[in-house]
C-alpha cells in the first residue's frame, strides 16, 4: 500500500472520531433564548458559500455585470490565479490556466453537465450572459459530482433558475463592426408546464489595426514594420435553445427536456504565427443536441436524491482550404504550390465529432436529530463521455477517411461532513477512470504514431482526493485539500482538427498530485467589510500535456513533458462600503518548471528547470465599481468601474532555447478598461457604457499573435419580470 493510500484511510478515520465528537450535544447550546438584544443579522451570498467551503474555489456572480458588454472570458480573466489568453478578436481560440495549468486540463460545465454538449463552437466567449447566476472555478480538486477527469481544474457556469415568469433582452454594438444579442425568457402555465427560451448571436469583422507587421517597402527594398487592418478575421456564432419542462411535480422537483442549435463561421486570419497571414480559409461549424435532465429529492427514502442527465449532440466541422496563395499584409498575394495552414494539398476537410452523454448522481443526507450540530452525506456519480472522430476529405483524394472513438467512464465516491454548527466541513473522495480508445486514421504516420497505437485499448485509473475547512470565527478560518488526479487526453488532442493541429496518438494521460492551503475570513465594522484570502499550491505533475509549436510550418501538437512541478502564491482583496463602493485586488505567482534532469537516452536534458514556456508566471489584476441610487428619479442607479490587469513577460519556448536575446517572449501587458452603466425603472431598462484597453496598448497573448487596441461598445438591455 502506497504512503498516500495509508494516509488517505488515516484521514477517514480521524473524520469518524470527529463525527462521534460532533454528535453530543453541549447543554449551553441547547438551552432557549429568552431574550434578544440589538442584533445585526448578515446575510451570505451563494458565492460567499462556495468561497468559505472545504476545496479550493472562486466565485463569480455575473448577475451585477449583465448589463455590461464583457464576455465570461473578460469576467474570469481578473479572476485571483486564473488566466486567460485570447489569440486575437471576438470568436479566436484561447487558452485558460487556473494555478499553473491550462489548456485542456480544465474542464468546462453548465449546471454541471460538459459545456460540449451544446456543441464544440460554444465556449466561454460566445454563451449569453443573462443566462448565467453565477460561476464557479474549482482549483486543483475538482469535486466528484461534476464527474470529470479534469487535472488542473473546472469551471462550472450556474445558469438563473427564476421561479417567476420573465424576459430578459439585450442588444450591443461596438468597435470593429462588432454586434452582439441576448435573449433569454421563461414562461409557466398555470398547469406548472415551463418554456425556457435562449437565444445569443454575436457578429464581428474583427478589422483592427495590427501594429509593427512586416509589410515589403518597395522604395527601400525590404521589410518594414507598418500598420495595417486585419482583412479576413469575420467571426459569426448563432446559439438557440429551448427547454421544455415541470418543476415541483410528486414524482420529480424538476425534469426538463432541451434541444439546442448553435452555428459558427470563423475567417483565419493567422496560423499558429502571425507571418504570414491566411486570406482564404476558414472554419465553419454547427451542431445540434437534444437531452433530458431530471432531479428528484426524497427518492424512494428521505435524504436520497438523484441528478441525471442524458444528451446526444451531432456536431460537424468543416475547415477549408483550397486556395494555393500566399497573403501579405497589404492583402495582396501571390500564388503559391501549396495550402495556406499546413503547406500541403488542398483540403476541404469535414470532422464530424458526434458526442453521447450520460450522468447520474445520487446523494444520500443521514438522518440526524434536531438538536445535532452536524450532518453526513454520501455522494455517487458516474459519467459516459463518448466521442466520435468520422473524418473525411471531398479535395484532398490522398486522404484517407477513419472514423476514431474515444469513450470514458468515470465514477465517483464521496463522504462529506458538515460538523461544529458548521464551522467545521470535510471530505474525501475516490475516482476511477476508465479510457478506451479506437483508432482508424494512419496519416502522417511519422508525425502522430498512429500507426502505433492501430485497433483498440482500454486502460484504468484511480484517483483520490481529501478537503476540509475549519472556521475559528469569521475573521479567520483555514482550509486544506489534496487530490491525486488523472486527466485523459482529449480528442483534440490525440486526434488534431485535421489543420493547424496534428494528431498524436501516443499522448499518455496526465497525472498529478495537487495540494492547496488557504486562509480567509471577513471583518466587518459598520457599514465596511473587507474579505481576504490567501492560498498556496503545489502541482506535481507527470505526463503534463503541452503544446509544442513549429514556427516554421504555423503549427502545433501536444506533446507529454515527463515531468513537471508548479507551485504558487495568490492572494485577494474585496472591499465593501455600503454596497456603494467595491473595490477587488488580487496578486498571483505560479511557478511552473520542468523536472526531467534526464531524457530517455540518459544524457542531460538542456530543459531541465526552466519555466514552462508561453505560460504567465506572475500577474495581477484589480477593479474598482462606485454605484449611486435614485440620482435622476426613485429607482434608478447609475454604476462607474474601472480595472487594470498587469502581466509579466514569458518565453514562448523554452529559455534555454538559443540566445536569450533573439528568443521569442510575449511582452509585458498593461491593461486598463473604464466602464459606466445607468439602469432606471428598477433595472427594467439599462443602457451601458464600456471602453476596453483605454491607454491602447499593444498586447500578445501568443508571440506575434496581436490583440484589439482600443474598443469602445454600447448594450442597451430590457428586463421584465412577471407574476
Amino acid at each position: 500500500m502506497t504512503n498516500s493510500r495509508r494516509h488517505l484511510i488515516l484521514y477517514f478515520i480521524l473524520l469518524m472520531a470527529l463525527t462521534a465528537a460532533a454528535q453530543k450535544p453541549r447543554r449551553s447550546q441547547m438551552r432557549d433564548s429568552v431574550r434578544l438584544g440589538d442584533v445585526t443579522v448578515v446575510g451570505k451570498s451563494k458565492t460567499q458559500r462556495l468561497r468559505e467551503g472545504a476545496l479550493a474555489v472562486n466565485a463569480i456572480d455575473v448577475r451585477s455585470l449583465v448589463a455590461s458588454m464583457s464576455n465570461l472570458n473578460d469576467l474570469i480573466d481578473r479572476t485571483a490565479g486564473v488566466k486567460v489568453r485570447e489569440e486575437g478578436g471576438l470568436g479566436s481560440d484561447f487558452d485558460l490556466s487556473i494555478n499553473g495549468m491550462s489548456g485542456n486540463a480544465i474542464r468546462y460545465f453548465i449546471d454541471g453537465v460538459p459545456l460540449d454538449t451544446r456543441g464544440s463552437n460554444v465556449t466561454l466567449a460566445n454563451l449569453p450572459v443573462s443566462l448565467i447566476d453565477h460561476v464557479e472555478i474549482y482549483k486543483g480538486v475538482v469535486p466528484t459530482w461534476l464527474s470529470s477527469d479534469a487535472l488542473g481544474g473546472a469551471i462550472n457556469i450556474v445558469t438563473n433558475r427564476r421561479r417567476q415568469n420573465y424576459l430578459d433582452v439585450s442588444y450591443g454594438a461596438g468597435s470593429f463592426h462588432t454586434h452582439r444579442a441576448d435573449l433569454n425568457a421563461q414562461y409557466v402555465m398555470k398547469n406548472g408546464l415551463t418554456f425556457r427560451p435562449t437565444f445569443g448571436l454575436n457578429y464581428s469583422k474583427n478589422d483592427y489595426m495590427m501594429k509593427e507587421v512586416e509589410v515589403w517597402n518597395e522604395a527601400e527594398r525590404k521589410f518594414l514594420p507598418s500598420e495595417r487592418r486585419r482583412f479576413h478575421d469575420a467571426y459569426l456564432s448563432v446559439m438557440g435553445q429551448i427547454e421544455v419542462g415541470v418543476t415541483g411535480k410528486w414524482w420529480a422537483d424538476e425534469l426538463f427536456v432541451h434541444a439546442s442549435v448553435s452555428k459558427t463561421d470563423k475567417e483565419l486570419q493567422t496560423k499558429q504565427i502571425q507571418i504570414p497571414p491566411v486570406g482564404m480559409a476558414e472554419r465553419n461549424g454547427h451542431a445540434v443536441s437534444v437531452g433530458a435532465n431530471y432531479r428528484k429529492e426524497h427518492l424512494l427514502l428521505r435524504g436520497l436524491s438523484l441528478n441525471a442527465q442524458l444528451s446526444h449532440t451531432w456536431d460537424h466541422t468543416v475547415t477549408t482550404d483550397t486556395a494555393f496563395r500566399q497573403y501579405d499584409w497589404n492583402g495582396n498575394y501571390t500564388y503559391s504550390g501549396r495550402n495556406e495552414l499546413t503547406g500541403r494539398e488542398r483540403t476541404l476537410r469535414h470532422y464530424r465529432r458526434p458526442l453521447t452523454l450520460v450522468r447520474t448522481d445520487f446523494n444520500y443526507v443521514f438522518d440526524t436529530p434536531d438538536d445535532a450540530r452536524s450532518q453526513h452525506s454520501l455522494n455517487l456519480n458516474y459519467a459516459l463521455n463518448r466521442t466520435g472522430n468520422d473524418r473525411w476529405d471531398e479535395v484532398d483524394k490522398t486522404f484517407e477517411p477513419s472514423n476514431d472513438v474515444l469513450a470514458k467512464h468515470i465514477f465517483g465516491l464521496s463522504y462529506n461532513q458538515m460538523l461544529l454548527d458548521g464551522r467545521m466541513n470535510n471530505t474525501v473522495f475516490l475516482k476511477n477512470y476508465m479510457n478506451h480508445l479506437s483508432v482508424e486514421q494512419t496519416d502522417i504516420a511519422s508525425v502522430t504514431g498512429s500507426r502505433d497505437v492501430m485497433g483498440s485499448s482500454t486502460k484504468s485509473h484511480l484517483g483520490y482526493g481529501v478537503g476540509t475547512r475549519f472556521q475559528w470565527r469569521e475573521p479567520l478560518a483555514v482550509k486544506a485539500s489534496y487530490e491525486h488526479s488523472i486527466r485523459l487526453p482529449l480528442a483534440r488532442e490525440l486526434l488534431g482538427n485535421g489543420t493547424t493541429i496534428y494528431a498524436n496518438m501516443a499522448l499518455r494521460p496526465e497525472s498529478s498530485n495537487n495540494v492547496n492551503v488557504g486562509l480567509f475570513g471577513t471583518l466587518r465594522h459598520h457599514d465596511h467589510t473587507l474579505s481576504y484570502e490567501v492560498n498556496g499550491f503545489l502541482r506535481y505533475s507527470e505526463d503534463y500535456i503541452q503544446t509544442q509549436i513549429s514556427e516554421k510550418e504555423g503549427t502545433m501538437q501536444y506533446v507529454n513533458v515527463p515531468s513537471v512541478h508548479i507551485k504558487g502564491l495568490e492572494g485577494e482583496l474585496r472591499y465593501d462600503w455600503r454596497q456603494r463602493l467595491q473595490v477587488v485586488a488580487n496578486l498571483s505567482w505560479q511557478d511552473a518548471r520542468d523536472r526531467q534532469r534526464y531524457k530517455s537516452d540518459g544524457k542531460p536534458s538542456v530543459t531541465f528547470n526552466n519555466h514552462v514556456p508561453n505560460r504567465p508566471w506572475i500577474f495581477a489584476s484589480g477593479e474598482v465599481h462606485y454605484s449611486l441610487a435614485d440620482l435622476l428619479q426613485k429607482g434608478d442607479r447609475l454604476r462607474l468601474g474601472a480595472d487594470y490587469q498587469w502581466v509579466h513577460w514569458f518565453y514562448l519556448s523554452w529559455a534555454n532555447y538559443g540566445r536569450a536575446d533573439t528568443k521569442a517572449r510575449i511582452p509585458t501587458k498593461h491593461i486598463v478598461g473604464a466602464d459606466v452603466t445607468y439602469s432606471w425603472h428598477r433595472e427594467r431598462y439599462s443602457l451601458s457604457l464600456q471602453c476596453q484597453n483605454l491607454l491602447d496598448a499593444t498586447l500578445y497573448d501568443n508571440y506575434k499573435l496581436q490583440k484589439p487596441g482600443r474598443a469602445i461598445f454600447a448594450k442597451f438591455r430590457f428586463l421584465i419580470h412577471g407574476s
